[in-house]
């Protein structure tokens, strides 16, 4: 992009004369030939600084035009996985040379960083109609429908090193014990915990003594992910025996289920208590659980509204919860 051109002292001079002598903005633009623009912007100057010419910069200019930042925003956002080199490549080609440390500084004023891409369920088409339909369907149910639904899923927990992240202050390439997570192959065994949990608080792991546990009211409702061994034959008959509510789910939807929030929680709290072995492991994951305050499953539920929003706004696809 080329360099407006600058105007000289004298008519900047003059311009803000006219301006104490009572002239607007566009009466002094058309009698000098400049745009009121201009003219506006040399008088704000000198009512701020009290003179006209230029202040000097702060630091080297910017090897990126303008126009040449605008078009690395625009492949950045249309593909995001490019990378620095990528960019430096096409500015090279465009006639401008500059480091993979100056596009890093450009994307980062342009508020983007680099982040680890999120790992999501695989949504085929059908998966994201399936999830739009349920956004809509339930985005106007009252906070009390989804306080009568009994949540269910299962996760499963490693031994070491796996369950949470951990932040430590350490200098570069320290790694003294403390500044470190402990790791072995295949994560030194692992349980999977089957749990379910409503507004009222956290379940065991069987349903209808969970639903008696939490005083569950009448019309209560069952969800859970439509795993195959949920929708196997003989469970659908087992469910329709006992006359179970269960609340229609679209598949590959772990942001829809508040259950999520609750592993994470819970994969903290069992991290904190570091046990040593697998047997170990099963004993606080069941305490951890117990532990989990009431008001933390009431809240998830209570926003639960917020999450058909994100779903619809984001056309289907996965959110951040």
């Amino acid at each position: 992009m080329a360099k407006t051109r600058e105007l000289c002292k004298d008519i900047r001079d003059k311009i803000v004369d006219l301006h104490k002598a009572g002239m607007g903005y566009r009466t002094i633009g058309k009698q000098l030939g400049e745009k009121a623009t201009t003219v506006g912007a040399i008088i704000r100057k000198w009512k701020k600084f009290k003179m006209t010419v230029n202040l000097p910069w702060s630091g080297a200019p910017c090897k990126i035009s303008p126009r040449e930042a605008s078009m690395i925003m625009r492949k950045v956002r249309d593909q995001p996985r490019t990378t620095r080199q990528d960019l430096v490549n096409d500015l090279k080609r465009a006639g401008t040379t500059v480091s993979k440390k100056t596009i890093s500084n450009t994307l980062r004023r342009h508020g983007l960083k680099s982040c680890s891409a999120h790992k999501v369920p695989l949504l085929k088409p059908a998966h994201v109609q399936a999830r739009l339909k349920f956004a809509n369907d339930h985005l106007d149910d009252p906070e009390e429908e989804w306080e009568k639904v009994m949540w269910s899923d299962e996760t499963k927990i490693e031994l070491f090193g796996l369950n949470s992240t951990l932040c430590v202050w350490r200098k570069k390439d320290e790694y003294k014990p403390k500044n470190t997570i402990p790791t072995v192959k295949h994560g030194g065994g692992n349980i999977f915990l089957l749990r379910c949990f409503s507004a009222k608080g956290t379940g065991q792991l069987h349903l209808l003594p969970s639903v008696r546990a939490l005083t569950m009211t009448r019309g209560w409702v069952f969800q859970h992910d439509n795993d195959p061994k949920h929708t196997a034959r003989t469970t659908k008959e087992g469910l329709h025996k006992k006359h179970l509510k269960v609340l229609e789910w679209p598949s590959q939807s772990p942001d829809l289920n508040p259950i999520e929030n609750l592993w994470k929680e819970l994969k903290v709290r069992i991290a904190q208590r570091q046990p040593r072995n697998l047997k170990d492991l099963e004993k606080v994951s069941m305490e951890e659980w117990a532990k989990i305050p009431a008001a933390v499953c009431a809240n998830l539920v209570k926003n639960y509204r917020k999450r058909m929003i994100a779903v619809i706004a984001n056309k289907g696809f996965c959110t951040k919860y």
